[in-house]
């Protein structure tokens, strides 16, 4: 397929682009394979018009058209959640720009996207794709325990097909017995190591569910496995993201849950999360309601409530805060699992390290989280994201898990204004990136997929471009200050808010409080100043000292 069959029409002249809250501005508009510019027209002869729009057409979720008389609007409401109208003079070109842009936004090939042709001068291909290597995360787990071994029986991807080359697993079980245990897991995700918790040495593991099916069968490969994570008298915990009658639904298909008899160190807890449908329906229906500005405030509290999503995120952080809670003050070990373990078991097993673990909570730190506990685990980022709030295509297997992601990480955020080293700006851009980006990270649905397409090879890493320090330095949280606690957030009603910084993005300008954050960085910087002078010598012997670093660091 060449892209150029799929434009109608690359060129119009004299459209108008408009937006909410946006100047309507004239100019040229032009359609490239993955790219929809408009630069206004040149004050004079010798000055060079000004590109006043470069959108991805990727992000383009929806396109709607209206014509009268002999011109017509078409408006396209974005995956970001931004809506843009362009009033286009003639028909026909309406009607074949509309019809491009469709096309364009629909291809589905993965080598085809534009993280395939992106090619930005001060980047090379292979940075960033190696910066959070399993080894490097299992070397400190191995620093502090013997009990665990990087295994590689996945190098070929052919016991279990979403799940990265390399696991952590228990040092006594041996490679076959993984592979018997994970013919007894749904698409073979057996459990594997998530995260080791320092301060007790226990552990949350992460699986599918097992397929008991209606007969109860049993596998004891996998009760070995279980087993051996617990010594003898230590208890465990099963935290399955489904309700018991889903789970017991699911015994009738094939599925099911580990019975007592079975596993009798290990309790079963049920704590029901949504995804799916309904969650992507929760999505669609909040948007729409933030869009609706004739909403008296009665009215907007009752579309706040109905469309539930606050009540999603509610859900998911007291999951996570009982996995952590389980681990922490319980010192007891759980495995996390749902049914196919790739949606609502990523979303607690991450929730629960960045409340857990100080170092999720740094920049690079939370880099190395979504690596591991998203993108390698298997979140098939693909399929989720497929389509954002605003499509109007029927819902196949779409569904925002890793936006409720980073909502509750922001609503961290918000209750620890101080505890991440992150801002708010960093999550809109993973959540931006998730859904139509410029770079390979959150491309495919698994690693053998990436490999198979040659992401790595061929595509530049998020990562590379947020970690150049002129970048980086506009994702800093200027008040953080490292805190080596738990941080326990509040599920109260009244504490869980609106995302306004996300859901109202493109709605109410935010020019105040961009100079807010701009006089709060001025002021934090201002005072490190003469903090930094006296204790210069102080910083002058950590940073010449390993040791001393890395004790400051901890």
């Amino acid at each position: 397929m060449e892209f150029s069959e799929l434009i109608k029409t690359a060129t119009v002249e004299s459209v108008v682009l408009g937006g909410r809250g946006l100047p309507a501005v004239r100019g040229t508009l032009c359609i490239t394979s993955h790219h929809l510019l408009l630069s206004s027209c040149p004050g004079g002869d010798a000055q060079p018009g000004t590109v006043e729009l470069w959108l991805l057409i990727r992000n383009v979720d929806a396109v709607e058209k209206r014509l009268a008389g002999s011109s017509g609007t078409i408006t396209l409401r974005c995956k970001d959640l931004k809506v843009l109208q362009l009033e286009i003079p003639g028909m026909e070109e309406c009607l074949n720009i509309a019809s491009s842009i469709e096309a364009l936004s629909s291809v589905d090939s993965v080598m085809m996207m534009y993280p395939f042709f992106y090619r930005p001068q001060d980047l090379r291909l292979e940075e960033g794709w190696h910066l959070f290597p399993l080894e490097q995360y299992f070397q400190k787990i191995a620093a502090q325990t013997n009990q665990w071994r990087l295994s590689d029986l996945n190098r070929d991807f052919t016991t279990c097909p979403t799940y990265p080359a390399g696991v952590i697993v228990p040092a006594a079980v041996s490679d076959d017995t993984l592979r018997r245990a994970a013919r007894f897991r749904q698409g073979g995700r057996f459990p594997v190591l998530s995260y080791y918790h320092p301060s007790n040495g226990t552990v949350m593991l992460r699986s599918s569910q097992p397929l008991t099916g209606p007969n109860r069968k049993r596998c004891p490969e996998d009760e070995v496995l279980l087993g051996t994570v617990l010594d003898e008298g230590e208890r465990g915990f099963i935290i399955d993201t489904r309700s018991a009658q889903a789970a017991k639904q699911a015994r009738m298909t094939g599925g099911g849950t580990e019975p007592k008899s079975s596993y009798p160190q290990w309790k079963r807890l049920h704590r029901p999360l949504e995804r799916g449908r309904p969650l992507q329906e929760s999505f669609i229906k909040l948007v729409e309601a933030c869009n609706d500005a004739s909403l008296s405030m009665d009215r907007w509290l009752s579309r706040l409530e109905s469309c539930r999503w606050l009540s999603h995120v509610k859900a998911a952080l007291s999951t996570a805060c009982l996995a952590a809670q389980c681990l922490d003050r319980e010192e007891a070990s759980v495995l996390v699992h749902g049914a196919e373990g790739t949606d609502t078991t990523l979303l607690v097993t991450a929730l629960a390290q960045v409340i857990l673990d100080p170092g999720c909570r740094t920049m690079v730190g939370f880099q190395g989280l979504l690596e591991r506990e998203w993108i390698e685990a298997g979140h098939p980022f693909h399929l989720r994201c497929a389509r954002s709030a605003y499509s109007h295509a029927r819902l196949k297997q779409e569904a925002p898990l890793f936006l409720l992601f980073l909502d509750c990480v922001w609503q961290l955020s918000r209750q620890f204004p101080f505890s991440l080293e992150f801002g708010e700006s960093l999550l809109l851009a993973l959540f931006d990136n998730a859904y139509a980006s410029d770079y390979g990270t959150f491309l495919c649905n698994n690693e053998k997929e990436r490999c198979l397409c040659k992401v790595k090879e061929n595509t530049h890493s998020l990562w590379a471009w947020l970690n150049q320090p002129e970048e980086k330095k506009k994702y800093l949280n200027p008040l953080y200050s490292h805190n080596p606690l738990v941080i326990w957030p509040s599920v109260e009603p009244q504490s869980i808010q609106l995302w306004q910084g996300l859901f109202f993005r493109w709605i109410r300008p935010s020019q105040y409080l961009d100079e807010a954050r701009a006089e709060m960085q001025r002021l934090v910087e201002a005072n490190e100043a003469p903090a930094k002078e006296s204790t210069g010598s102080r910083l002058s012997r950590s940073l010449s000292d390993p040791a001393a670093r890395t004790e400051n660091e901890r």
